[in-house]
């Protein structure tokens, strides 16, 4: 419409838009201040019952020669035969992980599977947020995420689940364009009531 003003939020959803998994991923990381904020974003997410169980374990430095480690060992655990060498790079990629956990407690109205979804949905939130602040990140999962010995060799309690790692820095090439996207319609449908 001609002369409409476009809602305060609409430059954050264009920006928004164009969120995607970027690779590779070099120095800098965000700032303490950044990450603060990205992690209040987090703290937005839906949550039936406040638990917030998401848990966020940060990794950088020289803590991420120890991750490797940590991955090579549970990978040679898994397939002693295996190329368990190759796990190590996935530690070094990035130059920040972030370990997305799953606290789940038990509660009467709460089940295990809305707490998990919670903290997919903080997860999105802390992704979002760090992209909206001009940094790369992307979300994997892989043997790694379901390893018992990944699980207590970063301290996690019984009732925790390792959801995967948000690997985050900066772009190295920030020219390069998000891939298309597909079409809502397969995606999206209205309801009318039942039988119809």
């Amino acid at each position: 419409m001609p002369g409409a003003t476009r809602s305060p939020g609409a430059d954050a959803l264009d920006r928004l838009l164009t969120r995607h998994s970027p690779w590779p991923l070099i120095e800098p990381i965000p700032s303490e201040a950044e990450l603060s904020r990205a992690f209040a974003a987090a703290m937005c997410a839906p949550d039936h019952g406040a638990l917030r169980p998401w848990r966020f374990v940060l990794v950088r430095g020289a803590a991420r020669e120890r991750l490797g480690e940590l991955f090579v060992q549970a990978a040679r655990l898994r397939d002693p035969q295996g190329d368990a060498e190759r796990f190590r790079r996935k530690a070094l990629v990035a130059p920040l992980l972030v370990a997305v956990v799953a606290h789940v407690q038990p509660h009467p109205k709460v089940p295990e599977i809305e707490q998990t979804v919670a903290t997919g949905a903080a997860t999105m939130n802390l992704l979002n947020a760090l992209h909206l602040q001009g940094y790369g990140c992307f979300w994997v999962s892989g043997p790694n995420a379901y390893d018992a010995t990944v699980h207590a060799g970063l301290g996690l309690a019984a009732n925790e689940q390792l959801l995967g790692f948000v690997y985050v820095g900066t772009p190295q090439n920030r020219d390069r364009q998000p891939p298309a996207r597909a079409d809502i319609a397969p995606h999206v449908r209205e309801w009318h009531g039942p039988g119809n």
